[in-house]
């Protein structure tokens, strides 16, 4: 067997998941013969290696005589796996990244995802009015601007971007927290089946895997490390849309989130984090003009223009260059340049799509 089938093999035996399938990859390269010598190893020597409980080991020894000695398996065409070569990179920098990834759909989009060049809209399940009416243009003007859009497929906003990402016969991605058996809501079986049509449906929840609440908040860092902005329309306090912002934080995507009303209970967690720094989107076509075509564009679509070639010739970027080599923040940068925050936030956004600068937590930034 392939390499990408030993790991597949043994990611099915319970109770190996993302750290312990790590530390047997390692202790595989280690090893002459890789995994698929360890397949042979009494469990005394397992243990003395991996330092795995009796418990786990007795699962892993039944696991092997269920399969026998010289397994025959190979990936199944619907999983990708680390080291596949159009496996997601940037899954790479999650605390606990995936073993594999069950898909349905149009195989092409992988690359999009391969690249990040998508944008994913989250937000609550019991939205507005005027947040659904939001979450739904939003996937009708990035679908014709080019970009695939990335949700959870929940109720309320998420599945109006999918609507609406649908509706302009754009490139839905749903990412799941159940096994694409399944379908969570139950109501959304049409949805599903639409988005797997015209876009792509992902887990990392194999077709026997028992679904809990924290499948669905696992799924959360999934949709983020796969997008290049995240955007949050409405959530309340203690929201998985929380969740998915804090992950767009620390993994440096770029956070836009839509102003509520503030005497609603459902936009307070998405109003603090505006209050934390996350951009302000105000206007749609405002920010499909910082985006810029995506990569699903057509060349015809000459309002959404490919991004700006690094900005790097004018005495006002050249001083604001400088400024961030210092690790001047948002507020300083607008002290030292006199130019309003609103402004600077928006540049600053237009050099981190182009690779000039990096965002960090705090609406902060670095030279890339």
């Amino acid at each position: 067997m392939e390499l990408r089938d030993w790991w597949w093999l043994w990611s099915r035996c319970p109770g190996l998941g993302s750290s312990r399938m790590d530390a047997l990859r390692a202790l595989a390269l280690r090893t002459e013969g890789g995994f698929a010598a360890l397949w042979g190893w009494p469990r005394a020597r397992l243990k003395a290696a991996l330092l795995w409980p009796d418990s786990l080991l007795e699962r892993v020894d039944r696991f092997r005589s269920r399969w026998g000695k010289a397994p025959r398996v190979s990936v199944p065409a619907d999983v990708l796996v680390p080291g596949d070569r159009i496996w997601p990179d940037a899954l790479g920098a999650l605390p606990r990244p995936p073993v594999a990834l069950f898909w349905r759909g149009q195989d092409s989009l992988w690359t999009a995802l391969a690249d990040s060049a998508a944008v994913a809209i989250v937000g609550t399940r019991r939205p507005s009015s005027h947040a659904l009416r939001v979450a739904t243009r939003l996937g009708e003007a990035l679908a014709e601007a080019g970009w695939p859009v990335v949700s959870g497929l929940a109720e309320g906003v998420d599945a109006a971007a999918h609507q609406g990402c649908l509706a302009a016969s754009g490139r839905p991605i749903a990412v799941v927290g159940t096994p694409l058996t399944r379908v969570y809501p139950p109501e959304h079986a049409q949805l599903q089946a639409h988005v797997a049509s015209s876009g792509l449906l992902i887990t990392e929840q194999a077709p026997e895997a028992r679904v809990s609440r924290a499948s669905f908040a696992l799924r959360n860092r999934l949709l983020v490390a796969l997008a290049r902005v995240v955007v949050v329309v409405e959530c309340p306090q203690g929201s998985g849309a929380l969740l998915s912002a804090r992950c767009a934080q620390q993994l440096g995507r770029a956070l836009w989130v839509v102003p509520g009303d503030v005497l609603r209970d459902s936009a307070k967690g998405s109003n603090a984090l505006l209050a934390d720094g996350a951009s302000p989107l105000v206007c749609i076509d405002h920010f499909l003009d910082f985006l810029g075509a995506g990569c699903l564009a057509r060349p015809e679509q000459s309002s959404f223009s490919k991004l700006s070639p690094p900005v790097a010739a004018g005495a006002q970027d050249s001083a604001l260059l400088r400024l961030l080599e210092q690790g001047a923040g948002l507020e300083t940068l607008g002290q030292e340049l006199s130019r309003s925050t609103a402004d600077l936030a928006e540049q600053l956004f237009q050099l981190e799509l182009q690779g000039v600068v990096c965002a960090e937590p705090g609406m902060r930034w670095r030279l890339a």
